[in-house]
């Protein structure tokens, strides 16, 4: 098999250092690799393939005899490097959110519209993490019935935010742990009057990568907020879907939480559909679904979790039953990785797709 000179940008970040723990793992056929990243972590190394390889500033000449460049360090960054990667005759996969409405641009996830990368121009963009998950569960069952709407909230891990959010929930913790009474008596002691009782908790807490303390914590508030009192992240379930499915007319009520946990994705959607739809024919159709599992024993207290997908290929989908408030409705837990399936492995899949 050719092996293929591959560059990885952002390779030390929270998905960089995934994408090469996949690339390795899935053995992909890797001749050389070249990790770049920012100024400040150049000249550091990382581990592939049993060797530690120098980190590389990234510049305008990176490319240079790159086959495959894998992007995940942000939009301005794919922006400014992507047409650079593509004039030198890379192939881009890329992670931001950047391109992926660009008509000339394939949106894929491999298994549902594989197909699409053969269209595409040199650059392929990866969907956003909560759309991929949800799709995974939702689009076997827009196979058979014919999806018209769904209602999504989202539950979304702190590492979806990159390696200092994680590290800003560590700190959260530990600051609490460290003064539990915080957690148990809120009121204010030497604080002065200025602060409401509400915020010595707050006070307490730096946030710097949220706009509040992630700790014990939820906020319903990821991306920035839109016109229409969306954010874009929201948004994104709704248009990312349509391409993807290639469904013009699918639609999309979401609500985006970012949750303190560390790692996975959960999304709670209400589906309606064109045709009638039954618990036993929507669990036939789940448990054939390719990269999905079925968990639903809830008597069994068996559902999917945060903890239970962590670092697995495979979404986990469960809690399906009939929706109560729409026609031809389907309520269901979807719960995936989205480090893997939601940005590395995704990306990687489709590199082997080529």
């Amino acid at each position: 098999m050719k092996g293929y000179h591959v560059a990885v940008v952002g390779a030390t970040g929270a998905v960089g250092r995934e994408l090469l723990h996949v690339l390795e793992r899935r053995n992909f056929p890797v001749a050389s690799l070249q990790p770049i990243a920012s100024q400040r972590s150049a000249g550091t190394s990382v581990r592939f393939r049993d060797e530690f390889i120098p980190v590389q500033q990234l510049r305008e000449d990176s490319f240079r005899n790159i086959d495959v460049a894998f992007f995940s360090a942000g939009g301005e960054t794919s922006r400014k490097y992507v047409p650079l990667a593509s004039q030198a005759n890379a192939i881009v996969i890329d992670n931001s959110s950047a391109f992926r409405m660009e008509t000339h641009v394939p949106l894929v996830i491999p298994e549902i519209n594989g197909h699409d990368v053969r269209m595409h121009c040199g650059l392929i963009a990866n969907p956003n993490c909560t759309t991929a998950i949800t799709l995974m569960a939702l689009y076997p069952l827009h196979c058979v019935f014919g999806v018209r709407r769904i209602f999504a909230a989202t539950y979304q891990a702190v590492s979806g935010s990159g390696a200092r959010a994680i590290d800003e929930l560590m700190q959260q913790i530990k600051t609490c742990a460290a003064q539990e009474e915080l957690l148990t008596d809120p009121r204010p002691r030497n604080y002065g009057k200025s602060i409401p009782a509400d915020h010595k908790l707050t006070c307490a807490m730096q946030a710097t990568i949220f706009p509040h303390p992630i700790a014990f914590n939820l906020l319903p508030h990821v991306d920035s907020f839109l016109e229409n009192g969306y954010t874009r992240e929201e948004m994104k379930m709704q248009n990312e879907a349509r391409k993807i499915m290639h469904l013009p007319h699918f639609r999309a009520s979401t609500t985006c939480v970012r949750v303190p946990v560390y790692r996975a994705h959960s999304v709670a959607v209400s589906a309606e559909f064109d045709k009638p739809v039954s618990v036993e024919q929507a669990s036939e159709v789940l448990a054939k679904a390719p990269g999905l599992e079925l968990i639903d024993e809830p008597k069994l207290n068996r559902y999917p979790t945060p903890l239970s997908v962590t670092g697995k290929d495979n979404c986990q989908v469960g809690r399906v039953r009939v929706d109560g408030a729409l026609d031809n409705g389907l309520s269901f837990w979807v719960a995936g990785d989205q480090l893997l399936k939601g940005a590395a492995l995704n990306a990687v899949q489709i590199a082997e797709l080529l």
